[in-house]
């Protein structure tokens, strides 16, 4: 093996069957590269929106029964200035439940709904940059620019989407 890179348009790429025969077949051996790695980029950007999505659902879920204070419904019933009005929540109906929302980010439960979905796309972010990581110890330098332009063009598109909030919320 190679430890220097070299320019050759038929290197093989994850097995033996994938040597490129032609010019042709090394560009759209190259082009699957750069999408490839602008996939790994979208994965990322996605997992992202998806710890905000299960983290904002974790910090809503918790419920906290309020003995002895009036409900909402009944505050307004109450109130000389109010008209005649019915209070509706999310589920279409008052409960004799506040919506406690932590301000915090805690270590969450472990949930099956959450935590299976998170270890299967992690799994799949995985498998995607080690196939990336086959192809750069190739030592191909067509590969290799490859993965790096696929890298570019994949946070120029969604590396907006994975920026870090202000003041860590």
């Amino acid at each position: 093996m190679s430890m220097t890179f070299f320019s050759a348009s038929s290197t093989a790429l994850f097995s033996s069957t994938w040597t490129q025969g032609s010019t042709g077949a090394y560009a759209g051996t190259c082009i699957f590269l750069i999408i490839l790695a602008v996939l790994f980029r979208f994965l990322a950007a996605g997992k992202h929106a998806l710890e905000h999505r299960w983290l904002d659902r974790d910090l809503r879920r918790k419920y906290v029964t309020v003995r002895g204070m009036p409900t909402e419904t009944e505050r307004i019933r109450s109130d000389d200035d109010s008209k005649d009005a019915v209070l509706i929540s999310e589920r279409g109906v008052e409960e004799h439940v506040r919506v406690v929302r932590r301000s915090h980010r805690p270590v969450t439960a472990w949930r099956f709904s959450v935590d299976l979905p998170r270890a299967a796309y992690a799994t799949v972010m995985a498998a995607v940059g080690y196939l990336l990581m086959l192809a750069v110890m190739t030592m191909n330098i067509g590969y290799f620019l490859s993965v790096l332009g696929g890298t570019f063009l994949g946070e120029l598109a969604f590396g907006r989407l994975t920026q870090l909030e202000e003041h860590g919320h």
